[in-house]
């Protein structure tokens, strides 16, 4: 399977036989420009402009941001409910986070985050070969909560997300601290917005980062 990160909380994820899903979609107004992309359905976090932007599908894409399991073409999806904020939900509200069964991985995108689940919920959760984590903090949890959160999963493959790059105009942390407390772990630092994984190539204990701002930053 492919994945494509468009930016902030944004991937496309495509199956072997084609099917792509667009999650959490920004608007313009954050700073990035997603417009056109050819899918079969996009997942919707929670309604804050910076996740629903759903114009920036092509088409008529199936709309997915409630809570029953669907299936779109050959990709399993599960929705689990999730606090956008530590007061329970009362300040910004719920969220979804959405598992996908994607060629035989099984990919959890977390969503706007704000607390960590209990044990329980993230039992309830399963088995999660790739984790699509946010790291920026303000917002949702920060890097050293998105840390605890991937030893809650244990997860082969850790891909962070929702943190600030040079386009972005929205004000979160950058991936900098993230990388620094994951030294532990295998890092794969992409300058590209793609890669592709596949069942016999996830690894362990690997963290990926597409980032094809990376050299820039860190200079």
């Amino acid at each position: 399977m492919n994945i494509k990160w468009y930016g902030h909380s944004c991937f496309l994820l495509t199956a072997e036989d084609g099917t792509r899903i667009l999650t959490d979609p920004p608007a313009p107004e954050t700073g990035f420009v997603v417009s056109g992309v050819e899918c079969d359905a996009v997942t919707v976090s929670h309604a804050h402009f910076d996740h629903a932007y759903v114009q920036a599908a092509a088409g008529e894409p199936v709309i997915i941001n409630g809570t029953e399991p669907v299936k779109v073409g050959s990709v399993g999806i599960t929705a689990f409910p999730a606090c956008h904020d530590k007061e329970g939900g009362k300040r910004r509200g719920t969220v979804n986070m959405y598992l996908f069964d994607i060629d035989g991985i099984r990919l959890l995108h977390a969503g706007d985050i704000g607390a960590l689940p209990t044990e329980e919920e993230a039992a309830a959760i399963g088995k999660v070969d790739v984790l699509f984590v946010p790291i920026g903090g303000r917002y949702t949890i920060d890097y050293l909560e998105a840390r605890a959160f991937a030893n809650m999963l244990h997860p082969s493959v850790v891909i962070p997300m929702h943190y600030k790059t040079p386009e972005s105009n929205i004000d979160i942390d950058d991936c900098g601290s993230f990388v620094s407390t994951v030294q532990d772990c295998k890092i794969h630092k992409l300058n590209d917005f793609e890669a592709s994984i596949y069942v016999n190539t996830l690894g362990e204990d690997r963290v990926l980062v597409l980032d094809p701002y990376k050299e820039e930053e860190n200079n």
